[in-house]
């Protein structure tokens, strides 16, 4: 039996266990066993020294010993690799469980006076930062966007069909799985014969069932404009980080071709940080007939995050599955206090990296943390206290928490719309679960394409630009914490949405256009782990 065929582009679970046929690796995050999953990435030692900590304020109240094992089961380059966790979290001394040289008292000291660096200062080099430290959204954004080894920079390409598929001469659900394969095998081989590096290729429901998929956005946007600012405001439209540029055709065509009286009012701007796709998402027009190209079309080569002039009209902003690759904080707590613990990269000399835990000091973690109190969310790791406490008692019991990742850049994009787009309107999608993660509360899946595979691995501090992090948010408190930052003075607002992409689809999708003879919708069927979140 051939292995289990699965949908490039991260699908839902539900989806990847009907397709238990073909021999075509179509799923960005291939099935592999855990002997061979592959950690292409420096090395990173996973070992708890004597040393007593080294960081400044570093709180003394609690005396176990802190262990967390991260599974290193794969050997590239002839050698095992793993991860050193470090907890400077007890004046207590630390049991030695290995011995290695490298990580004596005095070499776990220097680390700790390693400058601290962000994503900018690491950006301003073509190199990758050594003898330093990262807040891991830091090392996160280095990662996915430095603008020289950055993962969106050069190894990103979205599959997109040169042609629509024709639904209804499909047979089934099958055989547009067969379809899909055919095609992604062709781009996969063309690319292993033209590049040295190992592209990961990925694409989202947008390119997968254009402009069907793009009309559905289409249409909301254009019916909630209807009812609220039509004919007095003009149509404004900022999509954050537009791929292709195939939503933006998709939305313009159906406005034009069914709203034309809205299509003269409106206006279409793409932010995006990319380089790479800001060129392409403006051919994207220039390769169209000149009778079919849209005037109204701006693209911002900028970061949201870098945004800095006040949108004073009532707009709709857009974003299709890009909070997944907003970086994020990674936080534990004490196991007595339930304080929160900071985790920072320390990068060496020789690129190795070690992840430690200090007080929360920065200021936005700070700030995340005291929005989210609000909302009243308890982390599920600070659940079970009974149990917690118990396990307290017993000897070598660990003094931090399992990991937790907080999305603090998103906390940056809801100011950023709260001071910038004060009169907005947010559309977002996105994935809610994801397979295959690595371990921890909202932890995020890393993955690299090898010899055409896609291979997850175990961790985030792997080599950067060589991988995709991605991660999963909770809608619900997503909805609570936009409702704290943005609406702050209508309390719990009835016009803030949050529903599966399915809902929205049944609502304002034409399905017909996407079901099969056999009578299956695909584009009902797959991204079942998206939802949509609507204000």
């Amino acid at each position: 039996m051939a292995n289990l065929t699965r949908l490039s582009g991260r699908l839902a679970d539900s989806a990847q266990h009907r397709l238990l046929r073909g021999a075509v690796t179509l799923h960005g995050r291939s099935t592999c066993s855990s002997s061979t999953k592959l950690h292409l990435f420096r090395r990173h030692h996973a070992l708890a020294s004597q040393a007593p900590p080294v960081a400044a304020g570093i709180s003394s109240g609690v005396l176990r010993n802190h262990l967390c094992n991260h599974s290193a089961h794969t050997q590239p380059l002839k050698q095992q690799h793993k991860h050193h966790l470090r907890s400077f979290h007890s004046t207590a001394a630390r049991h030695n469980l290995i011995e290695d040289p490298r990580y004596s008292a005095e070499k776990i000291a220097s680390r700790a006076k390693y400058p601290v660096i962000t994503a900018k200062d690491a950006a301003r080099k073509k190199t990758m930062p050594t003898e330093a430290k990262m807040l891991v959204r830091d090392f996160i954004d280095d990662s996915l966007y430095h603008p020289h080894y950055g993962y969106f920079s050069k190894q990103a390409v979205i599959f997109s069909p040169e042609t629509d598929f024709e639904f209804e001469k499909i047979k089934d659900n099958m055989e547009f799985l067969d379809i899909i394969a055919e095609k992604y095998k062709e781009i996969e081989d063309d690319m292993d014969i033209r590049d040295e590096v190992a592209r990961q290729v990925w694409h989202t429901p947008t390119e997968l069932f254009k402009p069907w998929y793009g009309y559905a956005i289409a249409k909301y946007i254009v019916t909630e404009y209807k009812l609220n600012d039509y004919p007095h405001k003009d149509l404004i439209i900022y999509e954050m980080g537009a791929g292709n540029g195939t939503l933006m055709v998709n939305i313009l065509d159906y406005i034009q071709q069914f709203e034309p009286s809205v299509y003269e009012r409106t206006r279409y701007r793409i932010i995006e940080i990319s380089r790479k796709l800001a060129q392409r998402q403006g051919e994207r027009q220039e390769l169209r007939e000149v009778t079919k190209r849209h005037s109204c079309v701006e693209v911002i080569n900028k970061s949201i995050f870098e945004w800095d002039t006040l949108v004073p009209d009532h707009c709709f902003f857009v974003g299709m599955e890009v909070l997944d690759n907003f970086s994020h904080d990674l936080i534990r707590y004490d196991t007595v206090t339930e304080e929160p613990l900071q985790g920072m990269v320390s990068i060496d000399e020789e690129g190795d990296y070690t992840e430690i835990y200090t007080p929360v000091s920065d200021p936005l973690i700070q700030k995340y943390l005291a929005i989210r109190k609000q909302t009243g969310y308890r982390p599920p790791v600070l659940g079970k206290r009974f149990l917690r406490r118990l396990r307290n008692r017993l000897p070598f019991a660990p003094n931090m928490t399992g990991p937790e990742f907080i999305p603090t850049k998103l906390l940056l994009f809801l100011e950023t719309l709260k001071n910038h787009f004060p009169k907005h309107r947010l559309l977002l999608s996105d994935f809610y679960t994801l397979p295959e993660a690595i371990k921890g509360t909202d932890a995020p899946v890393v993955q690299t394409r090898y010899s055409g595979t896609m291979v997850p691995c175990s961790t985030y501090m792997v080599m950067p630009g060589m991988f995709d992090i991605f991660f999963p948010t909770n809608f619900e408190l997503l909805r609570d914490m936009y409702q704290q930052v943005c609406r702050p003075t209508l309390g719990m607002e009835k016009g803030v949405k949050v529903q599966t992409q399915k809902e929205f689809l049944e609502r304002y999708g034409d399905l017909e256009r996407t079901r099969t003879y056999s009578g299956e919708n695909p584009m009902l069927m797959y991204y079942e782990n998206n939802k949509m979140f609507l204000s």
